[in-house]
């Protein structure tokens, strides 16, 4: 095999403090490192994904960033998505964070459970049941 890995998946945000504070404080992403480039006017945040390295995300930050064009069905990255071990369970959580979720479907080909919500820049994000 190739590729070992996904190493990381880079998200660019309109907001960087709100989708800093959704990312970091809602959803308990660690801080691996932070950066302000001065010279773009732009933030990188590396947060850390699970309690082993099993990848990472990268919030950049660029002044008036163009916005999303399509929904997930359009060419390019359709979602993120998140292993979880209980959905209901995740939620549930998410819903007392005030974040909103689809209602929970069953994956025809696998039979696991899974469901959707967005982030600040309507970003679709899937918990999948591991």
């Amino acid at each position: 095999m190739l590729f070992s890995s996904i190493h990381h998946c880079a998200i660019i945000c309109s907001d960087y403090h709100k989708s800093k504070h959704f990312y970091v404080d809602l959803l308990g992403f660690t801080i691996i490192n932070e950066t302000y480039r001065e010279e773009r006017k732009s933030y990188k945040l590396d947060l850390k994904i699970g309690n082993a390295f099993s990848g990472q995300i990268e919030l950049f930050s660029f002044p008036d960033p163009p916005k999303r064009l399509t929904h997930p069905e359009a060419c390019g990255l359709r979602h993120l998505a998140f292993d979880v071990t209980n959905v209901e369970k995740t939620t549930e959580t998410l819903k007392r964070l005030g974040i909103e979720t689809e209602p929970v479907r069953k994956d025809s080909l696998t039979g696991k459970r899974f469901t959707f919500f967005r982030d600040p820049d309507d970003l679709p994000i899937e918990i999948y049941e591991k």
